[in-house]
């Protein structure tokens, strides 16, 4: 079943973002951007063809039910994982693996490389007119080019969770040898360090288990078996390759794949700066695998400081490794390939594993359908917990990565700080962080980096001390000044290292995080707006400096900085990030190739956020092995506490921390748990627009049985559903509270007589005072049980409820709509009619990379349309748009092939846009489509012709419907866009030809 994109000339006008001045010329093919982000049709490079994953309808093997004559379903049942072993499954794996060839061969390609467990999907190498074939073939269900994708970079985060201690979650777990028992975390990552202490275990060996000891793993063969807690059996294996032999795999680390066909196909040899096998050389993995299941207490000591002991969440868990990022020379070759990582994803749910880290995320928010996201859903389908970071891009808003249902979120807290502070030779101190100064350090003479500038560097290098950039006569002896930013911070302190400085200060040039690195000289790191009163002091004669290792202790948790944000773009009625959890200087086993020859360090960024959380549904799995992912997640976010301020008062901001932090002491004890399935996934999937080709009924996403509730435009009244089911059976009474709304539960009691029991209620929410445009935060939370069962609620109230779209034909004419207000008062505004000036093209078949044009688009700008129309009635194009951010094109939206295309965006981004135009076919006897191109951008100025609306300011009543008449009149011929706006920007593009 074919998916149809989300908005085409078929399905009306989407509604994205906005700009103004346009340009519009043929776009070199020497000037072609970097790859688009997901989905799109257009192919990383610049050559001829890219690599694609297609993902087709049918279902893989971790959710078939069967179907397919003399082939039985493969899905597991509830609390058990996919058998790929057993006849019937290979089976099954043939029949799509047959399929994929066929597809691929529809359009004269080959499949480089077939995924058939979490994911239906086949790598190919094609050009952009053969994407384009197979998004409009049935059984197509998304065709999405191969990305670079990125990892997502008490002050013993196990202590200050609870983990830890006589009363702490591993002594009620049986202790540490017990907690994560019998339960399998597969990383997907930059590999192993495998000599690391956090990893040190007994050699696997050919004995099979006692009863006594009924999960240890054994070789059998070159395969690792380890029999587990839910009953299944997890079978990986020890993959040789660069520097990494069998006998590295251990009763911890108990199988390590590499996946690398994607990468080593992008990046020259030259390029590379890793090893071909599981083995790490930048560190990430090692860091992420080792923080959540590490062993424990296993002691630190770098750079001549005892850190104490570490130890990872779920200690008595098992390791599977899944390199799928790799290393490169620069940022432009380091990373992950799509293929690569659904891959991973496809074989960690063919071995078995429980529990999946995805520290990983693009530069923009997937959509739902991304070949990733969908090999997820079927993961979790089969019984896995999948924990991913948000995202290092905050604290804007709307920047989070990985936000699918099905999935954890995870944005990153603080943990207690390591206090340290800078006293100035005048008296002055100022407070911050250190991790490398353990007694006080100086006085020493202290200079700020630009004024110990190299003579080859520029100031931007000083600043920032880059390699090279200091002069080791200006530095010697002396703590420098650096500021944060370009390059990673502890490369700073080795620059000053390297030039003969004993010291530094990491000041932020404006207000951000603080960072416990470890550096090459003793470092405190301090926040803006000290930092300039550090450098107008450091520039005065004499300038002395001590470093000391007390200051106030900062109010944690609180949401890092970088920590993505909220609100989904992609998914207006979820709540996302999901939760909180550790991700600032915590300190875990790294790979010393990528750490300057350190065996542990401090890392901060949402990937250590997720790995948390990871260990934590280790920890529950191996208590509750049949439970479903959907459970452990809610039993985590129902169970959270807020964090904190700069200032130590609790925050509601949703946006930042989702449900709230992480409890691991109350989450064994959620009271009750909102459960989902593959069903509610798909049916979710459906209501956003994507045909899943499943049969299954769509739903609204405020809808889906989620532990919160989101609803992204509330219109007057809202009721969502949910079902809770009983852990702890008793009498649950709800109290919700939602300023400037009346909110309804219904029924308010809920009473079950035994644990597993489930329960309906609605929730009924209606506008009052909320103000239209903002987002309201709340909570609803079920008392009883002995358990409070809290879930957050985020509605944003809109002004009116109108058409998104109106069309119109003729120089003259009318269109009549229903309008229903929110608010007492109701002004409209109109803008144009505009038309933009039109740009003759030639295209044809042999065009693997269509003929592009660009469009600036200025900030002011109400709806871009773009327009193409080939000359002859018979002929078919079809439209691309790009957004260009960074140098990238950023998908926006495409048509399917027609005569007339157009595409509409009301209020979008300003900045550069490319419209690109291919065709399927030539006419007969013809080897050029000739067509015309333009883009008409209304903004509050020019146009031709006349629109009007009536009535302008009409007499409301909020929640009751009226009749507006749009009108327009000596408009030429030829497409022309307008624009009616009501309050709080909402608005209705008009569209006349």
């Amino acid at each position: 079943m074919a998916r149809r994109p989300r908005h085409t000339s078929l399905r009306g006008a989407a509604i994205v973002a906005a700009a103004l001045a346009i340009t519009i010329s043929p776009v070199p093919a020497s000037a072609q951007p970097a790859p688009p982000a997901s989905p799109s049709v257009l192919p990383p490079g610049t050559g001829g063809s890219g690599t694609y994953i297609v993902t087709l309808a049918e279902k893989p093997l971790a959710t078939y039910e069967g179907g397919v004559a003399g082939i039985a379903g493969t899905k597991p049942g509830r609390g058990k994982k996919v058998d790929v072993g057993t006849a019937n499954a290979q089976r099954y794996r043939s029949h799509l693996t047959d399929k994929h060839t066929k597809v691929a061969r529809s359009v004269g390609a080959k499949p480089l490389r077939s995924n058939s467990v979490a994911s239906n999907s086949f790598v190919a190498e094609l050009t952009r007119a053969q994407a384009i074939k197979l998004l409009v073939t049935g059984g197509v269900l998304s065709v999405v080019p191969d990305r670079l994708l990125k990892t997502t970079d008490d002050r013993n985060s196990v202590d200050f969770l609870g983990l830890s201690g006589r009363r702490g979650v591993w002594s009620k777990l049986g202790g540490t040898a017990n907690a994560g028992k019998g339960v399998v975390v597969g990383v997907i990552d930059t590999g192993v360090w495998p000599e690391s202490a956090s990893f040190t275990a007994p050699a696997l060996d050919a004995t099979a288990p006692t009863a006594a000891d009924p999960y240890r793993p054994y070789r059998q063969g070159t395969a690792t078996v380890m029999h587990k807690s839910d009953g299944g059996t997890f079978t990986g294996t020890c993959q040789t390759g660069e520097q990494f032999a069998a006998t590295l795999c251990n009763e911890k680390v108990i199988s390590a794949r590499y996946f690398g066909d994607g990468w080593l196909r992008r990046v020259p040899a030259e390029k590379r700066k890793d090893y071909v096998s599981p083995r790490d050389a930048q560190g990430h993995g090692t860091h992420t695998a080792s923080t959540a299941a590490g062993n424990t207490a296993v002691p630190v000591t770098e750079q001549g400081v005892n850190f104490g002991e570490i130890t990872g969440v779920a200690p008595g868990a098992a390791i599977a490794v899944y390199k799928a990022l790799w290393q490169g020379i620069d940022d432009d070759t380091t990373g992950g390939q799509t293929s690569d990582i659904v891959a991973a994803i496809d074989q960690a749910v063919a071995d078995g594993v429980d529990v999946i880290n995805y520290s990983v995320g693009s530069g923009s928010e997937s959509w739902p359908d991304d070949p990733t996201q969908l090999a997820f859903l079927n993961a979790a389908a089969a019984g896995i917990f999948v924990s991913a970071s948000a995202g290092n891009s905050g604290p804007d808003a709307s920047t989070m990565d990985n936000t699918v249902p099905w999935t954890m979120t995870v944005g990153a807290s603080t943990v207690a700080p390591y206090p340290a502070s800078v006293e100035l030779g005048n008296g002055a101190r100022f407070n911050g962080t250190s991790t490398t100064v353990a007694a006080a350090f100086g006085p020493k003479p202290l200079i700020a980096s630009r004024a110990a500038k190299a003579a080859s560097a520029d100031d931007t290098e000083a600043d920032n001390c880059m390699a090279g950039s200091l002069d080791p006569a200006k530095v010697a002896g002396k703590v420098v000044v650096c500021l944060r930013g370009v390059i990673a911070r502890p490369i700073k302190s080795a620059e000053v290292k390297r030039a003969g400085g004993v010291g530094m200060v990491l000041a932020n040039p404006s207000d951000q995080d603080l960072s416990g690195d470890l550096h090459s000289v003793p470092t405190v790191h301090i926040n803006s707006p000290d930092t300039q009163a550090v450098l107008d002091y450091a520039a005065t004669a004499g300038a002395q400096v001590t470093l000391l290792p007390t200051g106030p202790t900062m109010p944690y948790p609180q949401v890092a900085a970088f920590s993505s944000r909220g609100p989904s773009e992609r998914n207006p009625d979820l709540l996302k990030p999901d939760i909180a959890a550790p991700g600032v200087a915590i300190l875990a086993a790294v790979a010393p190739p990528g750490a300057e020859g350190k065996n542990f360090d401090f890392y901060s960024g949402t990937s250590m956020a997720a790995p948390h959380i990871a260990g934590m549904a280790a920890l529950y799995l191996a208590k509750y092995p049949d439970w479903s992912p959907a459970r452990v997640k809610s039993a985590m976010m129902t169970t959270t506490f807020p964090t904190k301020t700069a200032t130590g008062k609790r925050t509601s901001d949703v946006f930042a921390q989702g449900a709230g932090h992480v409890d691991p002491a109350k989450m064994l004890n959620p009271g009750l748990v909102y459960d989902a399935s593959e069903q509610d996934w798909l049916g979710y999937l459906e209501g956003l627009g994507v045909r899943t080709g499943s049969g299954v009924e769509p739903i609204q996403g405020s809808d889906l049985n989620y532990p919160s509730i989101g609803v992204g435009n509330l219109f007057g009244t809202r009721t969502v559903t949910r079902k809770v089911t009983a852990v702890t059976p008793g009498v649950y009474h709800a109290t919700v509270d939602l300023p400037g709304l009346k909110a309804k539960v219904s029924p308010s009691t809920l009473r079950f007589k035994k644990a597993g029991e489930t329960k309906q209620f609605t929730v009924t929410m209606e506008l009052k005072t909320a103000p239209a445009g903002v987002p309201t935060v709340g909570s609803l939370t079920w008392h009883g049980g002995g358990t409070a069962v809290r879930s957050p609620i985020v509605v944003t109230p809109q002004s009116v409820l109108a058409p998104t779209e109106l069309r119109g034909t003729g120089a003259a004419g009318s269109v009549s709509f229903e309008v229903t207000p929110a608010v007492k008062k109701l002004p409209i505004e109109t803008y144009g009619m505009v038309s933009g000036p039109s740009t003759p093209g030639t295209v044809n078949i042999s065009d693997i990379w269509g003929k592009d044009f660009p469009v600036t688009v200025a900030k002011g700008t109400k709806v871009v349309e773009f327009t193409a129309r080939a000359d002859h009635p018979q002929a078919e194009i079809a439209l691309i748009v790009f957004r260009v951010v960074n140098g990238n094109l950023v998908f926006h939206d495409w048509t399917v092939p027609a005569n007339d295309v157009h595409l509409t965006f009301a209020r979008p981004e300003p900045g550069l846009y490319q419209m690109t135009i291919i065709t399927l076919a030539d006419l007969p006897g013809t080897t050029e489509t000739p067509f015309k191109v333009k883009a008409n951008l209304v903004t509050g100025e020019g146009g031709v012709g006349k629109l009007t609306v009536s009535p302008k300011n009409p007499k409301v009543t909020p929640g009751t419907p009226l009749t507006v008449t749009a009108k327009w009149s000596a408009v030429p011929a030829g497409r022309h866009t307008g624009y009616i706006e009501y309050p709080n920007g909402a608005g209705t593009i008009i569209s006349v030809n």
